[in-house]
C-alpha cells in the first residue's frame, strides 16, 4: 500500500520523531548533541518555524514545531540532511543515519499542546537518561530545562509554553513543573505519539464508549485531533491538491511562473531572473520564490540553485513575495 503524503499548512502544530536507522544511535556524545542544536536553530530562526518542545534521546528525538514560512518536510530535510552528513564525516561512517521516513503527526493545537510539550520533555526520564524531575530541570539536551530557566537560547518559544499556566514568568514555570511532575505517574502516552481514529479518540475503551452513543468521527493517522479537526485539515489539503494539479494541468512550472511574474510586474522574463538589488527586481524574484514554492512546491534547495541565492534568501523571498502579494492582489492562475 502507497504511504500516504503528508499533510501540512502554514501555522501547523507538528509532533516530529525521527529516529537512527535499525534503532542505531545517532547521537553518540555530547559533541553531535550540541552539533544537532545549533543546526536546528539556525535552521527554524531562518524559517520562522516555532519549536514548543524538543528532546535528544540517542537513538532518536522529538520535536514540537509550528509552521512558519517554509514547509515542515523541507525544515525536516534540511536539518536531518545536514546533520547526517557531519555526523557521518565525524564518525567516518557512510550511509543512511535516518530511517527513510520520520514520523510527523500534525496536532490540534488547542487539544494538545500542554500533554504534548510534557509527554515529550519526559522522555529523558523515561528513557533513564536522568534519574529524577530535579536532574531533568538540569538536563540540557531538552527543552524542559530552557522552560525552567535553567539554559537560554533565543529559538525555543518559551513564552508561548508558560502562557498556558499564567501571565506571571514565576508561577506559571512553577504551574508549569507541577503538571509535568503529574505525568510522571500517569506513564507511557501511546495515544500521543500519533494520529488516528483509536489515538485521537483516547483509546479502544473511549472509542467503544462512543460509538455506543452513537459518536462516530473520522480518524487518520497523520493527525491527532477530534473528528471536525481531523476532517477540516483532510479538507484543506485536498483543496490545495486539487489547486496544484489544476496549475499542473494548466502547464505551470518554474519558467510559466517566471513569466507570469513578467506579465504582472511589466517586465521581460530575463529581468525577473537577472541578479541584482534594484528594487523592482527584489520585488520580481520575491513574487517568484513565493509562488513557485507555495503553489508549486518547488523546494527551497531548487529554488537556490535556479536563482543563485542562498536557502536563507529563498525563505526570505518567500515571506516578502507573500505580502507582495497579498498587497497587489496578485494571483498566479490567470486565464489570459
Amino acid at each position: 500500500m502507497p504511504r500516504k503524503s503528508r499533510v501540512d499548512a502554514p501555522g501547523a502544530l507538528h509532533h516530529i520523531i525521527a529516529r537512527g536507522i535499525d534503532r542505531q544511535q545517532i547521537f553518540r556524545d555530547d559533541a553531535d548533541r550540541h552539533n544537532f542544536i545549533r543546526r536546528l536553530a539556525k535552521i527554524i530562526t531562518e524559517t520562522d518555524t516555532r519549536c514548543y518542545a524538543w528532546a535528544l534521546i540517542p537513538n532518536h528525538f522529538h520535536l514540537l514545531l509550528k509552521t512558519g514560512r517554509v514547509p515542515i518536510a523541507n525544515v525536516m530535510l534540511r536539518i536531518l540532511t545536514g546533520y547526517a552528513v557531519t555526523y557521518n564525516n565525524r564518525h567516518r561512517r557512510h550511509g543512511h543515519l535516518f530511517q527513510n521516513r520520520y514520523k510527523s503527526i500534525l496536532c490540534q493545537e488547542d487539544a494538545y499542546l500542554m500533554e504534548l510539550v510534557r509527554y515529550i520533555h519526559l522522555n529523558p526520564l523515561r528513557a533513564n537518561i536522568v534519574g529524577s524531575l530535579n536532574a531533568l530541570d538540569r538536563y540540557p539536551f531538552s527543552g524542559h530545562s530552557v522552560i525552567m530557566g535553567k539554559y537560554k537560547n533565543t529559538w525555543q518559544d518559551v513564552d508561548s509554553v508558560l502562557k498556558l499556566y499564567g501571565n506571571k514568568v514565576h508561577s506559571a514555570r512553577a504551574k508549569y513543573r507541577f503538571f509535568v511532575e503529574k505525568g510522571i505517574e500517569i506513564g507511557k502516552r501511546d495515544d500521543l505519539t500519533g494520529g488516528g481514529l483509536v489515538r485521537s479518540s483516547g483509546g479502544w475503551t473511549a472509542l467503544k464508549t462512543m460509538r455506543r452513543a452513537q459518536i462516530f468521527q473520522k480518524g487518520d493517522e497523520r493527525i491527532l485531533g477530534d473528528g471536525d479537526f481531523v476532517e477540516k485539515v483532510l479538507q484543506e489539503a485536498q483543496e490545495r491538491l486539487n489547486r496544484k494539479y489544476a496549475l499542473a494541468a494548466e502547464g505551470y512550472d518554474f519558467d510559466k511562473v517566471v513569466r507570469r511574474v513578467a506579465n504582472v510586474l511589466k517586465m521581460t522574463p530575463s529581468e525577473v531572473l537577472a541578479p541584482g538589488k534594484e528594487k523592482l527586481r527584489v520585488k520580481a524574484r520575491s513574487l517568484l520564490c513565493y509562488w513557485a514554492a507555495r503553489e508549486l512546491d518547488i523546494t527551497m534547495a531548487e529554488l537556490s540553485r535556479k536563482l543563485k541565492i542562498s536557502p536563507p534568501a529563498v525563505t526570505l523571498s518567500v515571506k516578502r513575495g507573500e505580502n507582495i502579494a497579498q498587497e497587489g492582489n496578485f494571483t498566479l492562475y490567470s486565464s489570459k
